[in-house]
């Protein structure tokens, strides 16, 4: 790092790598690109100004601080790995790795190295989920009972990894962010429509101790998209809707009240109130807190410990899946 100016490689720049070089190349911190195909790296180091580089010229190089890591989720924690031994910060799309034992071998190899770890969970980024995540925290809602999020389009189908660990990742890590804590309870269903042997839907459900319930719904089989996450509380609820194309309705706040005192209990419903929130690009958020973690040292708030947390519950998650044997 000179001064407090930081280099950081992207390696990786496909589908999501290409917009995290973006990103990092319009921050200025982007100083090389990596990737397997010679035609990929070109391309974005044209888009970039940043030259194409081999992995190990940028593992060698002492002036590269930070790598991005967009690479298939079988690579995540070996790439990391060799990362961080070779000194480097790390940001690492999610999954932090494909099991939990190697999540954690990653996790400490940071913490033995004091390197900052952080995974890619965007929607902890979203300036509306942020500013949810602060009513939940203010106690707005009230307790809180239940969350259910829904992820649901049509396609991009993948044939390596089916829809729990592709999409799923980022409402775990905001389910268990606003519950602040893990669940002891994990249960999973799933069907495989499209690629057999690949999950195409899959609901997952979670029980916390204080007695929160949490429902995740993630397809690429769904004839609409939808990315809906709602929040109920014993005092209002809260609707963070980022598939709502207006910007100021995308989170809203219900201040339904039920009146119990009759025979039957009857509801009070509330107009929905929308909460105002200053408009910015979640992923250039995230680039920009992987940034201010390397240059103050401050954890980040999607760090290794997170990723693990969100990979433990994934893998539960799984192995009741296959318990299960989703119908084909």
């Amino acid at each position: 790092m000179r001064g407090d100016r930081v280099a950081i490689a992207q390696v990786g720049c496909g589908y999501w790598g290409r917009n995290l070089a973006r990103n990092f190349a319009e921050l200025g911190v982007l100083v090389g690109v990596v990737d397997g195909d010679p035609a990929v790296a070109e391309r974005i180091s044209a888009a970039t100004a940043a030259p194409v580089r081999s992995l190990e010229e940028v593992l060698a190089d002492p002036m590269i601080d930070g790598i991005s890591l967009a690479t298939p989720a079988v690579s995540h924690s070996s790439l990391a790995l060799r990362a961080i031994a070779a000194g480097k910060h790390v940001f690492i799309e999610k999954p932090l790795a494909l099991t939990p034992d190697d999540a954690e071998r990653v996790v400490a190899a940071a913490a033995a190295t004091d390197r900052v770890l952080m995974v890619g969970h965007l929607l902890r980024y979203h300036p509306i989920f942020l500013a949810l995540q602060k009513l939940v925290e203010s106690g707005a809602l009230g307790r809180l009972r239940y969350i259910y999020s829904n992820r649901l389009s049509l396609g991009k189908f993948r044939t390596e990894e089916d829809v729990l660990w592709s999409f799923a990742p980022h409402d775990l890590s905001m389910v268990l962010a606003l519950a602040d804590a893990m669940p002891d309870r994990v249960s999973a269903q799933g069907a495989s429509f499209v690629t057999d042997g690949i999950v195409d839907w899959c609901t997952c459900q979670l029980g916390f101790p204080s007695g929160l319930s949490g429902h995740i719904q993630v397809s690429w089989a769904h004839p609409f998209k939808e990315q809906r996450l709602v929040v109920v509380g014993d005092e209002a609820m809260a609707v963070f809707e980022d598939s709502e194309p207006e910007w100021g309705r995308r989170l809203a706040l219900y201040r339904h009240r039920i009146d119990c005192n009759g025979p039957v209990p009857v509801p009070d419903k509330a107009e929905a109130e929308f909460v105002m929130v200053p408009r910015a690009e979640p992923l250039r958020s995230e680039c920009e807190h992987f940034i201010m973690s390397i240059v103050s040292g401050v954890t980040p708030r999607t760090d290794g410990e997170e990723g693990l947390r969100v990979l433990k519950v994934l893998d539960r998650a799984r192995r009741d899946l296959m318990q299960m044997r989703p119908v084909a």
